[in-house]
């Protein structure tokens, strides 16, 4: 039958011409989109030279920002690990009521603007929130410190490890762990040594992505933080702060610090992906 002789590449190609279009449109867009305004960033944080964009670094209250930026990611990112390999594990490997709902949530603060879950945050913990007073009694401080910055940033970064592992490990399937447990392993032992070593380039995968957004999260600690000055303003706060006293030379410096972050990033993301993807084709020629 002539459909069982059609060609698919035939189908999918395109002319010289399309292709052409096709990628300078791409081009173009990344260029006046990512390309640019990066450029723009380094060029004003280093126009009076590396040593003054050093010593904008060295404020004290920059540095303040920056380590409690590392410091929030440092403590929201791990936490966010354990929970995304938890609910992975959960939604992959097993059935039960209300699994459908429970992977809704996940990706809940995707479709919820990071400032009105800072809001109901400051409704939940503020000093006039249902559980303020509570908290006060027992000289605890949420909102306006570093717990909330971190509670914050958990809620608006902890789909992305889970979101990494779920399809990989439903791809997966159960087989190996099966295999493991006839063969006597424990549940701590089929887990340590079968599936992590599967998941292990996703899960790194999702961590990086995770830690990349905790780091350059505005929107929901701007609400919870109080913009205390070298207390509870991270990095993009401090940005934000420093242009508006139009102190452009030392924002653009913090900002292009947050700018080398995520070009970091984008670089370990690539190799992650280029490792994966060979592992992937090594395990299929297997």
């Amino acid at each position: 039958m002539a459909h069982d002789t059609l060609q698919p590449d035939r189908v999918t190609s395109e002319g010289p011409l399309a292709r052409g279009l096709l990628i300078a449109t791409s081009l173009l867009f990344l260029l006046l989109i990512l390309a640019m305004p990066l450029l723009a960033v380094f060029s004003e944080a280093l126009r009076k030279g590396l040593p003054a964009f050093l010593d904008a670094l060295k404020d004290e209250e920059t540095f303040a920002a920056i380590r409690l930026t590392l410091l929030v990611a440092g403590i929201s990112v791990p936490l966010n690990l354990v929970f995304g390999v938890a609910a992975a594990w959960t939604i992959a490997k097993f059935e039960f009521r209300g699994k459908a709902i429970l992977s809704t949530l996940i990706d809940l603060p995707f479709s919820v603007s990071p400032v009105i879950s800072g809001l109901v945050f400051v409704m939940l913990f503020g000093a006039q929130g249902y559980f303020g007073p509570l908290l006060a009694s027992y000289g605890l401080q949420i909102i306006f410190a570093v717990p909330g910055l971190v509670l914050a940033t958990i809620f608006v970064t902890f789909p992305f490890v889970a979101r990494e592992l779920i399809p990989l490990m439903q791809e997966q399937g159960n087989a190996d762990e099966e295999a493991a447990l006839s063969l006597g392993a424990s549940g701590w032992q089929t887990f340590w040594h079968v599936t992590l070593p599967n998941i292990k380039w996703g899960l790194l995968y999702g961590v990086l992505l995770c830690n990349a957004r905790a780091m350059g999260e505005f929107g929901a600690v701007s609400v919870v933080s109080g913009h205390i000055r070298g207390q509870t303003n991270t990095m993009p706060l401090q940005v934000e702060i420093l242009y508006n006293e139009f102190n452009f030379m030392a924002a653009f410096a913090v900002a292009a610090l947050l700018a080398l972050l995520a070009l970091v990033t984008l670089v370990l993301k690539s190799l992650l992906e280029y490792r994966f993807s060979a592992e992937i084709a090594a395990s299929r020629r297997h």
